[in-house]
Order: C-alpha cells, then structure tokens, then sequence
C-alpha cells in the first residue's frame, strides 16, 4: 500500500516506474535508477575536496534538472547553490528551495529578462553571465522595475568558443557598466572551459586550462586596479576541477556529472593514467531496461532506445558485464549482443548512459534504490524547462 501521499493516484507502470518500498525486481522499465549508496559517496567527496582545498562548490543543476539531488546536494556536500542554463530551470530550483542561484549563460528575450529579474522575490540570490555592453541596460531596467538586485558575472572565452569576451579590457568594460548600473551588481568572473572536459589525456586537459587560468588573472588584476573585487571567480567541471581549485584564482567550482557519471566521462584519464569512472568516481546513474525478446539466439532486444537516452556521446555501456554488450538502437529498442545466449526474456540490465544530461532530461522520474528496494522516487523536476 503506498503511504506516500505525494504519489496518491499515480498508477505504477502508467505514471511512475515504482514507489517507495517496492522490491528492485518490480521497477517497470525502462526508466532511471540511481544507487543512492554510489550517488551519497560522490557526492560526499567532492564536498571534503572542495573544502580541503578553500573552494566553494556550486552544483550544475542542468545536469540531473532535479531538486531533491540538489537538496542532496547541499545536505551532503555542503554545495553553495546550483548553476542553471536557462532562466526557466534556475526557477524551479528557486521555487524549490535553492537559495543562491546562477544562470551560467547570457539572458536576452525581454520576456526571459523579466522572469530573471523576478527570481529574488523566491527568496534566491540571483546571478547570470554578461559578455555584452548592450545586455546591462535591459537588465538594469528589469531589475528596477520588479525592486530587485540581479548580480552579474562577466563571462570570459577561455576556449570553448562560444559565449564570452575574448580581452582583458572588455572585461573591464563590461563590469564597470554593470557596477554602474541601478539595480545590478558585479559579482566577478565566469571562465569555464567546456570543450576540453571530456580530453581524454590528463596532460592534455591541464595544459588548456593553465591557458585558460592566465587569462582569469590577467582579468582579476585588471579589475582590482580599477577597485572592482570578484566575490565569485568560477569554473571547473569534472573533467577538471582539480587545476582550477589549484589555480590560485578561482574560487568556485561548478561540477555537474561526477555525482552521477556516465560512459563518456568514464573515459577520460586521471593523473596516474587510470580512467576516472575506475577509482576517482563510482557510476550512480543507471538506465534500468528489460530484455523484451531473444527470437534470435544471438542477441536479445531491450526496451531501452533512442527514445530512453541520448546516444550523441556514444551508446551506454552495460554496467557490471562483459559476456554482453549493447551494439544498436533504433526508437524504442536496443539490440545486445549475446554470443552465448546468457540472457533470458524479462531479465533486467543496468545502462551507464553515453551522457548523462540529456538522457536525464527525457525522463520523469528518478527512482532511487538501496539494498535491492525502492528507497525514494524523485521527479525530475526542471525536465523540459529550456525557456
């Protein structure tokens, strides 16, 4: 009998995969599950590291979209609030109790502007990235007339091309006319280095961001000069947190993936050679799928497709074997190859995704699962939220 009333009339197999206190075996799939004992151990980690080394930890909400992982978050990792990309998803987590918030991208569309500017009144600390002049106005003017505060981090180019100034001066720039401006405040620097996240090679890696990190200081020194001080100088990812948080300059990390992993961070290599998915992290995030048929004695179908992940990483990885291997999918199945016919018609297979972000954002629900029970059921809750 459920006794959660917050699932009161969701039917399981029709609105929800499971319920609380169910028995593994009975999830309906395919459907997400995370290890909550692999889960609580990553996260717990990454809190002591950041802490041992003077840094605060900002959690990158877009990567599980769910408010219970951040409050899990916070809880277990001492994580000083979440990053978003779109102002849609920063305000779930507002409404969901999150109290320091960044849009870590650019915010345009005077709709999008206004819901921006409104985001204090949740009772959240609301910060986005500038790397325009034109953008401080409209959001000087939102600001003012809503009679709140949005901070705003200048945005650097440090190499992945695509948002941010490529200067020191524009840096420069652009914060002074954000100090300036009624209803905004300079809070500091963005400088993530996306494109290099997933190198495979460690030494690779460091030296983009020893370029990256000299021009952070370069803007740092700069606008002391001119009075300005950054509260906040942020970056980091999985891939990389470890220079940043050595760096000298930044101060903040903004790590998404390591709480849940996936194929494609699974392979890159730490400093002693050893992939990070086989010591520095554990895989927390599965995608539970059933085989559905073995008409051919070769291979079994699974209920886990295209429509169940995202394959624009590489297809998921079977977790925990090597006598199977996941080779194919199409819409709604995928193909395992099964050279000695091991596999029996409803036995389960736990997924590693190829990239854990989209594939979250195409699911309802996490189902969390410890000692072979159902433990909680979370809803993913910004899934959809790209405004």
């Amino acid at each position: 009998m459920n006794k959660h009333t917050e699932f009161e009339g969701l039917e399981v197999g029709y609105d929800i995969p499971a319920l609380p206190g169910m028995d593994e075996a009975d999830i309906q799939t395919p459907c997400l599950v995370l290890d909550l004992d692999a889960l609580e151990r990553n996260i717990k980690k990454m809190g002591d590291y950041a802490r041992e080394h003077g840094m605060r930890h900002r959690v990158h909400g877009k990567m599980h979209k769910s408010v219970d992982v951040a409050l899990l978050q916070e809880r277990l990792g001492g994580s000083v609030g979440v990053c978003c990309q779109k102002v849609s998803e920063a305000e779930v987590f507002a409404r969901g109790g999150i109290r320091d918030v960044l849009v870590s991208n650019q915010v345009r569309d005077p709709a999008k502007i206004d819901r921006l500017a409104r985001l204090p009144k949740l009772g959240a600390r609301t910060i986005v990235c500038v790397d325009m002049p034109e953008n401080v106005a409209d959001l000087s003017a939102a600001a003012l007339r809503h009679g709140t505060t949005i901070e705003c981090l200048v945005e650097i180019d440090c190499g992945a091309g695509r948002c941010g100034v490529k200067t020191t001066p524009e840096v420069v720039a652009i914060a002074r006319a954000i100090e300036a401006a009624p209803g905004l405040k300079f809070a500091g620097l963005q400088a993530y280095q996306g494109a290099m996240q997933h190198m495979e090679s460690y030494a690779d890696r460091k030296a983009k961001i020893d370029l990256a990190v000299g021009q952070v200081k370069d803007a740092v020194e700069a606008l002391k000069a001119v009075g300005l001080a950054c509260d906040i100088v942020g970056g980091g990812g999985t891939g990389s947190y470890y220079f940043e948080s050595t760096s000298g300059v930044y101060n903040e990390l903004q790590c998404g993936s390591y709480a849940f992993m996936d194929a494609d961070y699974g392979r890159i290599l730490d400093k002693d050679g050893q992939r990070i998915d086989q010591g520095e992290w554990e895989n927390a995030l599965f995608i539970l799928t059933s085989v559905m048929s073995h008409a051919k004695a070769d291979k079994a179908i699974v209920d886990a497709g295209l429509k169940a992940q995202s394959v624009d990483s590489g297809l998921p990885v079977i977790f925990g074997r090597t006598d199977v291997k996941y080779v194919k999918c199409s819409d709604e199945h995928g193909v395992v190859e099964d050279p000695a016919g091991v596999l029996k018609v409803n036995d389960k297979l736990r997924l590693v995704p190829g990239h854990c972000d989209p594939t979250c954002n195409v699911h309802d629900w996490y189902v969390g699962v410890r000692g072979g029970k159902v433990e909680v059921v979370w809803p993913v809750s910004a899934r959809g939220k790209a405004f």
